[in-house]
């Protein structure tokens, strides 16, 4: 990434692994409607941050769902809509956004990160450097 992006980001990138997270952040990860986190990051979520087998949207323990599986980019969108409007109403949080839609539902940062637009003035939500450097082209 370069210093540009970085600066123009204002460091607020979430890391690539997350393996661990502080009381006061959140991990949010791509899943399926009917919550089934078998696989990926989601399969992190239920087994290390307290994601809820059968709930596919919205806050769940130390994790957050936005379904990514259930057609099309514009599918997406109100749930990332919805997401970003919940970290605005919740400051004292801090979302560490994993790169959704971009593993088992096969889209691509140039797809998904123009859905977190939004998010970049909102300073609770720590997007992947893929989808700052996207962002900030």
């Amino acid at each position: 990434m370069s210093r540009g992006v970085i600066a123009a980001v204002g460091r607020r990138i979430a890391p690539d692994r997350i393996a661990e997270l502080r009381d006061d952040e959140i991990f949010v990860f791509g899943s399926n409607l009917a919550g089934m986190h078998g696989g990926g990051a989601a399969r992190i979520a239920c087994r290390c941050f307290g994601a809820v087998w059968g709930q596919g949207v919205g806050l769940q323990g130390q994790s957050y769902a936005i379904p990514t599986m259930q057609g099309g980019v514009e599918t997406i969108r109100p749930y990332v809509d919805e997401f970003i409007d919940f970290a605005r109403r919740h400051p004292h949080l801090k979302f560490l956004v994993t790169e959704i839609g971009c593993g088992i539902a096969g889209f691509t940062p140039d797809e998904i990160a123009p859905l977190f637009a939004a998010a970049a003035s909102v300073e609770n939500i720590w997007l992947p450097a893929r989808f700052w450097e996207v962002l900030t082209r």
